[in-house]
């Protein structure tokens, strides 16, 4: 087990994105980086105490890895704010690493590094790394926040000014956009880059059950098999589950006056579809065939899949 702070502005906002992850084993909202013992919520939001509102996060590396842990930290967050964190002023409020090894520390510095050649478009990162000393955990009412008042969660998420923030910039900001403007045909596009979605029943693989794998159209990543595919008569392709959890991310969305939970594919970013809780053995990932391609068991040694044989056989 390996142990890690992250600081992204309000603690609520910064547990659900780690809630649906093989390997994480627990989210702690709390207060690090300051001088006080045993600080208080009201202690901190004071800004008098010099701690930071963080999560501790205790993960096990061979099921996620930290780099990945970091890809969802900074695509919930403004790392180019040094004043805190959308509505959220102060530096209680602002983001920071906290590292608790000097190997998370260059792994950690590789990251924010690649964040700000990416896409900082000559601004700088400004959240801080530092190292991990006492953490201390928030009283019991933050912890879950999201489950617990899920209505001011969600008021909270979307007025604080986040979930524009994170949907415009991280979700409609892919450095590659003009390039896919030519690869993507104009469906696959509007689907994966603008999060539109495709006809019911009028898609290519809404009916289609053949073995073999769904991977990103965007960059080619393995996301979803055969095996878990069924047919939920919503008029997209359906699935159980991921191949690999950490290949999707989730995102919530308050589009179209409706509350649902988004997909999109950690590597590429792109909009798959959404999940939702009413498959015949649990979730029901219902997914637009555009944002996929499909490729058959026979043609996965060929195209470089081998490995992935073994969720399909």
């Amino acid at each position: 087990m390996e142990k890690i702070a992250l600081a992204g502005g309000c603690f609520w906002c910064m547990v659900k994105p780690y809630s649906s992850y093989e390997g994480i084993e627990e989210v702690i909202s709390g207060y690090t980086g300051g001088s006080t013992e045993n600080p208080t919520y009201n202690e901190v939001c004071s800004g008098e105490t010099g701690h930071y509102e963080a999560v501790e996060i205790l993960f096990d590396s061979s099921k996620i890895k930290l780099e990945e842990i970091l890809d969802i930290f900074w695509k919930q967050i403004d790392p180019f704010d040094d004043g805190g964190q959308f509505v959220d002023r102060g530096r209680q409020y602002s983001s920071a690493i906290f590292y608790t090894s000097d190997e998370q520390r260059e792994i950690v510095e590789k990251s924010k590094m690649g964040i700000e050649e990416n896409y900082g478009n000559g601004k700088k990162v400004h959240t801080e790394i530092l190292p991990l000393k006492k953490f201390y955990p928030a009283e019991d009412y933050h912890q879950k926040y999201y489950e617990k008042n899920k209505n001011h969660y969600n008021t909270y998420y979307k007025n604080s000014g986040r979930y524009n923030f994170v949907k415009y910039f991280w979700d409609r900001n892919n450095k590659d956009r003009n390039i896919l403007k030519e690869k993507l045909t104009d469906l696959q596009f509007e689907v994966t880059q603008n999060d539109m979605t495709e006809i019911p029943f009028e898609n290519e693989y809404f009916d289609k059950f053949e073995k073999g794998i769904y991977v990103d159209i965007v960059d080619g990543t393995p996301l979803f098999s055969s095996t878990d595919k069924f047919d939920s008569g919503c008029g997209w392709p359906a699935f159980s589950k991921p191949i690999l959890d950490t290949s999707v991310m989730e995102r919530t969305d308050f589009s179209h006056g409706m509350e649902r939970v988004e997909i999109r594919s950690m590597s590429a970013n792109s909009h798959l579809g959404h999940v939702f809780d009413d498959g015949p053995t649990g979730l029901r990932y219902c997914i637009n065939s555009a944002s996929l391609k499909f490729i058959p068991v026979e043609k996965m040694d060929e195209l470089g899949y081998s490995e992935y044989k073994k969720f399909v056989e």
